[in-house]
This record gives C-alpha cells, sequence and structure tokens, in this order.
C-alpha cells in the first residue's frame, strides 16, 4: 500500500494561503498544497500555550488541546462584545465593583488582563445588549485570580446563570443559552467579595465557542475558512482507495452540510464525500448523491478517526473509531473517473467548508485489509 498524500500528524508546512500536504513515498517529499482562504485575521493558541493573532489568509495551527497541533477551520462568527479587554471602559455597568486596568499577564502574554475588586458579595460588570430571541448563544471569557480561589455565577442570557470557581491558573469558561427574549444581560457576578482577573469577553450567535474575537470600540466578525484543492490525477485512485481524516468536528445548527471530498473538481458524479449534518449524522456519499452508510448514534463532539474505503465502485467500508459501521445503499456510478482533488468543503463548490480541527489525513492508493483499517482508525 502507498500513502501518496499525508497532512499533519505533526508535521505542518503553512504559507500564505498555503497548507502543504506531502507525498512521502521513498522518502522523496513532494509538497501538494491545499490553497486556503480567509479574509480577516483570527487568533489561534500557539506551542507556547499563548493565544495569538495571525493575519488574513495565514492557516491556524493550534495546540490547545493537541501537542501535535491541528489544522484549526472555523465558520464565520462575530464577538458581539464591543470591549472585549476594556473592563473599565463605561460600555460596562459595574456594581460592586472596581476595575484596575492592566494589573496581570494576559493568555495572550502581554500585561492587558485586567483586575475587577468585588466590594459586595453580590458584585457584578454587566452588559445590556439587544439578541435576537429564540437563539442560542454562547458567552465566555477567561479568568483567575492572583491567589487562591474565587466562586462566582456567570450568564443570564436566559434568565439563569451557573456557578464558576476560579483558581490561579487562566481557564475559558462558556455557556450557551437560548435567549428568551431580545434584551439580555450578560454578566459576571460574585459570590463572594474578593478579586478577579479578566480577559477576552465574548459573545457570538451559535451553540459553542469559537476561537477568542478580540474586540475594540466595535464588534469584530472573523470570516470563515476554506481549505482546498490538493492533489492531482497521479495522486488518487480511481479504482480503489482510503480516505483517512483524523479531525474533531464542530457541532452547531449554524449549517445544513459540511463535507471532506474526493473528486474530479467539478459538480459531477465522479465523487466521494463524507459529510457532516446539523442534525449530528455523519454520512457518506459516492455519485449523484447516493447515500452509503449514515451514523445517526455516534458522538460527534468527540476526536474521530475516519477511514472510508471505496473498491470498484459498489465496495465501501467505514471505520470510525476503530468500529466498521454497514453499508446503507450503493452508489449508481459505474466506474469514478479521473478523481484529483482533496477538499475540506463539497466538491466544485464554494458551499460546505468542514468546520472543527484536523489533525491528520492520509490518501492510501490501494485498498487496506479489515485488520489494517480498524488499526488505523483505533
Amino acid at each position: 500500500m502507498a500513502n501518496t498524500l499525508e497532512l499533519g500528524n505533526g508535521k505542518w508546512a503553512t504559507g500564505k494561503d498555503t497548507v502543504l500536504a506531502f507525498n512521502d513515498q521513498n522518502n522523496n517529499f513532494k509538497p501538494l498544497p491545499f490553497s486556503f482562504s480567509r479574509a480577516s485575521s483570527a487568533t489561534v493558541v500557539n506551542k507556547d500555550g499563548l493565544i495569538e493573532t495571525v493575519g488574513s489568509g495565514e492557516p491556524r495551527i493550534d495546540f490547545k488541546d493537541n501537542t501535535k497541533g491541528a489544522l484549526l477551520l472555523e465558520p464565520q462568527r462575530t464577538n458581539l462584545i464591543e470591549y472585549s479587554e476594556d473592563f473599565s471602559n463605561y460600555y460596562w455597568a459595574k456594581s460592586g465593583a472596581v476595575v484596575i486596568s492592566d494589573s496581570a499577564v494576559s493568555p495572550n502574554g502581554t500585561l492587558n488582563a485586567d483586575k475587577l475588586n468585588f466590594t459586595a458579595s453580590n458584585g457584578e460588570i454587566v452588559k445590556g445588549m439587544t439578541f435576537i430571541s429564540g437563539q442560542k448563544y454562547t458567552m465566555s471569557f477567561y479568568a483567575k485570580t492572583e491567589s487562591g480561589t474565587l466562586d462566582f455565577a456567570y450568564g443570564n442570557m436566559d434568565y439563569s446563570v451557573i456557578s464558576g470557581t476560579a483558581t490561579n491558573e487562566w481557564q475559558r469558561f462558556v455557556i450557551t443559552q437560548t435567549l428568551p427574549t431580545a434584551t439580555r444581560f450578560p454578566k459576571i457576578q460574585t459570590t463572594e467579595i474578593g478579586s478577579l482577573l479578566l480577559y477576552g469577553f465574548q459573545v457570538e450567535q451559535g451553540s459553542y465557542a469559537t476561537s477568542y474575537i478580540p474586540t475594540s470600540g466595535s464588534a469584530v466578525t472573523r470570516v470563515a475558512e476554506v481549505c482546498k484543492g490538493a492533489g492531482n490525477e497521479q495522486v488518487f485512485n480511481d479504482s480503489e482507495g482510503v480516505i483517512y481524516v483524523e479531525t474533531q468536528p464542530f457541532t452547531d445548527g449554524d449549517y445544513t452540510s459540511l463535507y471532506i471530498s474526493l473528486s474530479d473538481n467539478t459538480t459531477g458524479s465522479n465523487f466521494i464525500t463524507i459529510q457532516h449534518r446539523n442534525n449530528g449524522q455523519l454520512r457518506v456519499y459516492a455519485g449523484n448523491f447516493t447515500t452509503i452508510i449514515y451514523l445517526q448514534n455516534i458522538d460527534m463532539s468527540q476526536n474521530l478517526k475516519i477511514a472510508l474505503q471505496y473498491k470498484n465502485v459498489t465496495d465501501f467500508k467505514l471505520y470510525v473509531n476503530g468500529t466498521l459501521y454497514p453499508i446503507y445503499s450503493t452508489p449508481t456510478n459505474s466506474a469514478f473517473v479521473g478523481l484529483s482533488t482533496l477538499d475540506f468543503k463539497l466538491r466544485g463548490s464554494s458551499s460546505g467548508s468542514w468546520a472543527g480541527q484536523v489533525r491528520d489525513t492520509k490518501y492510501f492508493d490501494k485498498a487496506l485489509t479489515d485488520a489494517q483499517l480498524q488499526a488505523l482508525t483505533q
């Protein structure tokens, strides 16, 4: 078997508008670039564990959850909080709380975290905002103490708060709530007198927190990312092969369908795709969008090791985290012709971009045994 394309697995090479995959046959590394786009700056957690900002079109290799790193692909999101780091600004209403600006080193490694001295057990910092009622919003922020612990509550976008405990280490606190009315009041409220160091307050529409989006005087939008177009007809085999991806998808109702596609880079019927649907399903399609396999009971919030094998058009196997899943139906194609492009989006289209962390991607130009497929995905 030949691994004719690999992306990641601790080996990352990125540049402006480019992420490099490799063909390492015979120890001869040949670059196979993905094109990459994002028309805005964005933040990422670097190897040192610090939040850093990268420019427009620069791919993000995120080390927040994995020392080997992962390509971070996120949907468009807007931080609706206009002053995400300056809590002394009049924008924030404060009661029983005094703000001392730039009192500590923040998660981005600079002296720009504010200290909130709570002078009453119900002291709070709060912002009244207008939202779309009935929609999900996620609030997040970084907090710590100078020493010891501090108990507090946060939320109030749906008339409720939850408890949190800050320690002397930076933590990101996150809550998702469905808003019952258009005007709500995201806040942090203490349950005891003490001091809290605060940084990076974010409120975004959606059911999970994305990477931090800094603001200073207005809401800021991070544009969605697209990674596409690696390979050629010499890399991919029309008759048989295996697509392997290790990824942790982001689950949300913000989209209809997200894809990883192997195709001839057209909207025709020469394609094989892995699809993540907004109802939590993982599906596989091939040719004319015939459903081959779909999984309704898999936990899409976990790290997934997916191996999809095709052979002679009608012979498909899907292993996920060591488990073989049954075929639902077979495709109608008589053959695949001219498979040439691997995309983290819908083939031949600008839509359906994958959202998640991509830790490793491989392509094998020959079918593998069941034992090999199981071992690959465990």
